[in-house]
């Protein structure tokens, strides 16, 4: 009973200051120390550590890999172009603002992560909203919810579907096939409801002149994304781990940056955001000690069996909930070993709840969080009331379609 106790106060004492962040320490100033805790205390066998450790290790690596291509992209003015296109596109409607903030954002968040939508697109957007005139928080509101919602369509467009791909057993390519499907009815419902709910926002006259200047595109970072995208899919074709071509990617832009003197070692360095990684890694052997110790019995016995409709719907609402008690993160890492056994499919459906369920609160993902941050960094104050009612009116919705959607796509494309 000891060590059960032991483990959940680990976890809870994790997340909680992951959310908090007392003294604006590093979430893994906290992770990392909780994770020697439950190994000291005999919650997980060192055996059980090592396998974790090797089970997370290309997903780290992979995540590096691709925070340093999303900063490059960022160095080379590939976010400053995306706003020029925004700002040109919407040529002073709100209303073509949010289609294009829809746009950008889905694409962005599934070829570059999540991450890439928060930290590096949002403030874009920011800027591009107030050169208009336009009221910012449809837009914003957009890039929170589509850096969740949108990040269904491949294995790279979330940590938890990076934790997830290898317990589907799938390619790269037919995870992409599979979540088409989902990863549209998702964005579908989120453009309906907040056109509905910021109606008034987007109605609201603008101030500033319409864009003048022409959006230059950097073209070595376009290629290089759209070349370690086709990496992806050909390692994954040939049995390689596909974090060879992130860091293919990674390394390109990086020698392009260093050789024009656009950045440092350091910043490179920097910019793979280590500490973060080091939260990953200690996360995952917390959750690890948690499930061993009681957690997973509990999840097994309301955990849905199968892939028919009703168990994917049941799959994907248990894995939303959970998303929001304990975050997506450790929700993925408790619920992907017991689905792995019913198929792809279910693991599909985990996915489903733990990246749209997040959008019912402020703790259901670290991303959210994280663009809250940078709201308030920007002036923008974020409504706890708004925020919550806009889920409850895009996550049941965004979750109903998007299972629908999978069950579809499985029987159209049998997994």
């Amino acid at each position: 009973m000891l060590v059960e106790s032991l483990s959940v106060a680990a976890l809870v004492v994790v997340l909680v200051c992951a959310v908090v962040r007392p003294f604006r320490w590093p979430e893994a100033a906290f992770a990392v120390p909780a994770a020697g805790v439950v190994i000291v205390s005999g919650a997980i066998p060192l055996d059980d550590v090592r396998a974790e450790a090797e089970r997370l290790g290309p997903v780290i690596g992979f995540l590096a890999a691709v925070l340093v291509l999303a900063k490059l992209c960022a160095d080379e003015g590939l976010f400053h172009a995306c706003g020029t296109w925004m700002a040109r596109r919407a040529a002073g409607r709100p209303r073509r603002l949010l289609a294009a903030v829809f746009g950008l954002a889905s694409v962005i968040t599934a070829a570059l992560s999540l991450d890439a939508t928060v930290v590096l697109l949002t403030p874009v957007v920011f800027a591009t909203a107030s050169r208009m005139g336009a009221r910012p928080a449809p837009h914003v509101y957009a890039s929170a919810h589509l850096s969740n919602t949108a990040s269904l369509l491949l294995p790279v467009s979330n940590l938890t579907n990076l934790l997830a791909f290898a317990a589907t057993g799938l390619s790269f390519t037919r995870f992409a096939l599979l979540m088409t499907l989902p990863w549209l009815a998702a964005i579908a419902v989120e453009y309906a409801v907040l056109r509905r709910f910021f109606a008034s926002d987007l109605d609201a006259p603008v101030a500033g002149a319409e864009a003048t200047e022409v959006p230059h595109m950097p073209r070595f970072a376009l290629v290089t994304v759209a070349l370690t995208l086709a990496g992806f899919a050909v390692a994954s074709g040939a049995g390689a781990d596909p974090a060879w071509a992130a860091a293919a990617g990674a390394l390109a832009l990086a020698v392009r940056a260093l050789l024009r003197r656009r950045t440092t070692p350091v910043a490179i360095l920097r910019s793979a955001s280590v500490p973060f990684l080091a939260f990953v890694l200690a996360l995952g052997i917390v959750v690890r000690a948690v499930v061993d110790n009681g957690l997973g019995d509990a999840l097994g016995r309301v955990l849905p069996d199968g892939t028919a409709l009703p168990a994917l719907l049941g799959t994907a609402a248990v894995a939303a909930l959970l998303a929001n008690l304990i975050n997506n993160l450790p929700a993925v890492l408790a619920l992907v070993p017991l689905a792995a056994p019913a198929g792809p499919g279910a693991v599909l459906a985990v996915l489903i709840g733990v990246n749209i369920g997040p959008n019912l609160t402020y703790a259901g993902s670290l991303a959210t969080l994280l663009w809250r941050r940078i709201a308030h960094q920007h002036d923008h104050e974020v409504s706890l009331a708004r925020f919550t009612r806009l889920g409850l009116l895009t996550t049941p919705a965004a979750l109903l379609l998007s299972t629908l959607a999978l069950w579809i796509s499985l029987k159209l494309l049998p997994a």
